[in-house]
């Protein structure tokens, strides 16, 4: 039984050895760098122009307003001299109003502006997710990390980095749509 035993034992020992060599070079729980595949994805760059060009626009609209009031505020402090009390009281009244009215106009596009931006980078984030998902599925990972440099993978293998395949078919399938 002893001569049967020795080699069965050294079969079994090197059977466990290559699985688990096997096995670890082919790793059901990768990652992707978050990051990366943020400032990568085509459709990143095109919703921030989208996102910057409308920003524009908003804030040109509160600069156009700030600029005729301080055109007004100039004719006001030039005028002046030559008003009564009442006038001075009603144009400084008016001025206030006004000065208040474009501060809220202003705190209004800063919130839609905000608002806009999440958005945007929401429909990114949902594009990602959702081809990170259908990706996993196909290849048969158990699980796909997403590392974002805030410390929630702080080591991994290169060899389970997948950011850049995910990226390059993430590309090719916005790309081709």
């Amino acid at each position: 039984m002893n001569k049967i035993a020795v080699p069965v034992s050294l079969i079994a020992l090197v059977l466990s050895i290559g699985s688990f060599f096997y096995f670890q070079s082919t790793s059901n729980q990768v990652y992707v760098d978050v990051n990366r595949l943020m400032d990568g994805y085509s459709r990143t760059k095109i919703e921030r122009v989208k996102f910057e060009e409308k920003a524009k626009t908003l804030n040109a609209n509160v600069d156009s307003l700030i600029s005729d009031w301080q055109k007004e505020l100039k004719l006001y402090e030039k005028e002046r001299p030559k008003m009564s009390k009442k006038e001075l009281e009603l144009k400084q009244e008016l001025l206030g109003n006004k000065q208040q009215q474009i501060n809220n106009y202003q705190q209004a596009i800063q919130k839609q502006i905000q608002e806009e931006d999440q958005k945007a980078t929401q429909t990114v984030i949902n594009d990602i997710n959702d081809y990170v998902k259908e990706y996993g599925k196909r290849k048969g990972y158990k699980i796909i990390f997403g590392a974002s440099g805030s410390g929630n993978i702080m080591y991994a293998d290169e060899l389970t980095d997948l950011t850049e395949k995910i990226l390059e078919g993430l590309n090719a399938e916005f790309d081709g749509q």
